[in-house]
């Protein structure tokens, strides 16, 4: 099986460093809030041009926690997409504010700033643009919307470690950007983590309290706050893959072009990237008509190929009734029945991919098998 992501592969070629990082850890004896997570934090601020990281324990309390920053409270409306993981719509529902959810652009899949105006109310304190796929939003229009109305913007990186939007990495636009080490992302480690960058000192400490009981002394809660603490193991690991996150964005990106060079002539809609963005691949995503069949058959050949996402978070039961969508969300909607994920990471191999392009080609009818 050629799996769609393959975290034990990156894990895998980097043992050593991940066992020696793990070793010292463990005979270091601090394991939680030591010098691996003030380590990675510094790291990670200075590889995003950033003045502050904040270690948490997952991408989703990332948000949650940027939220209760900035003193979204119930009552108030947060404007996203619907087209997203389903956690950047839990985490506003988590902060107690209500998700407004707008439609994506065609092209990219991701947020379309011109639709922000008319979704804007007098309840709305803040915008979580999504750089999905790895792809930047375009962000001047997200910025300038909220620049207008005095709203605070939240980057949700989740899916773009290292992607630059005009030339400035993702996460250092807005406020605060967010995110997601699980194992599957460009900067994944062996479990949850998460990490936001700042360069508002004010709310780099209001992040260390929250994530910590609220606490400024210790076992005084001078807040509210909640337990949301990057482990000491994650970080060292995470420190660890920091030092080749470029090397594997290029792979990544070398792996996309070789797909696409390859699958032009099928009837199926290639990935676009805008001209001002460097866009680090965390998926390859394709559009196609007849995507669950095509997908059962990628499948019954060992192609592991996944739906990024099946189902729109205006349209699932648990957000029906908790969010508000200003307009059809019709764009939305129309990738969640055509968009499919075909297998791309750092170590997936010229052979393997070849080997997804011949199945792709089979399956549509193209070739039988051929060489690629």
């Amino acid at each position: 099986m050629i799996l769609c992501a393959n975290p034990s592969a990156g894990v895998q070629k980097h043992r050593k460093e991940i066992d020696s990082a793990i070793r010292g850890v463990i005979d270091g004896g601090r394991y939680i809030l030591g010098e691996e997570v003030l380590g990675f934090e510094r790291e990670f601020a200075a590889y995003c041009g950033s003045k502050e990281a904040v270690g948490v324990s997952s991408g989703t309390d990332g948000l949650v926690l940027a939220l209760m920053a900035l003193g979204i409270r119930p009552g108030d409306e947060v404007i996203t997409v619907s087209h997203t993981a389903v956690a950047t719509v839990s985490a506003i529902a988590q902060a107690g504010a209500s998700p407004v959810l707008i439609d994506i652009d065609s092209q990219t899949y991701t947020m379309n700033p011109a639709l922000l105006e008319q979704a804007v109310g007098p309840r709305t304190k803040a915008i979580i643009p999504v750089h999905l796929y790895g792809h930047p939003v375009s962000m001047e229009g997200v910025m300038e919307v909220a620049a207008q109305h005095g709203i605070s913007v939240i980057e949700d990186c989740s899916q773009a470690h290292g992607a630059l939007w005009r030339g400035k990495r993702v996460g250092t636009i807005g406020a605060m950007g967010v995110f997601s080490c699980y194992p599957t992302k460009n900067l994944g480690g062996i479990g949850d983590g998460g990490v936001v960058v700042t360069s508002d000192s004010a709310l780099a400490i209001r992040l260390r309290e929250l994530r910590e009981y609220g606490w400024r002394d210790r076992y005084n809660s001078a807040i509210h706050g909640v337990n949301s603490r990057l482990d000491e193991l994650q970080a060292a690991i995470l420190r660890v893959r920091l030092d080749y996150l470029d090397e594997d964005n290029q792979s990544r990106r070398d792996l996309a072009k070789r797909y696409t060079s390859k699958l032009g002539d099928l009837p199926i809609r290639l990935p676009l990237a805008a001209d001002d963005v460097e866009v680090v691949q965390h998926l390859y995503v394709i559009e196609l008509d007849d995507r669950d069949r095509i997908q059962r058959l990628l499948a019954e050949q060992g192609i592991n190929c996944i739906v990024h996402y099946p189902f729109p978070v205006h349209l699932q039961d648990g957000y029906r009734n908790l969010s508000r969508c200003p307009e059809s969300l019709s764009n939305t909607e129309h990738a969640s029945k055509r968009v499919l994920s075909l297998p791309i990471y750092p170590e997936l191999t010229l052979p393997e991919q070849d080997q997804v392009i011949r199945s792709l080609k089979e399956v549509l009818g193209k070739e039988k098998a051929s060489p690629v």
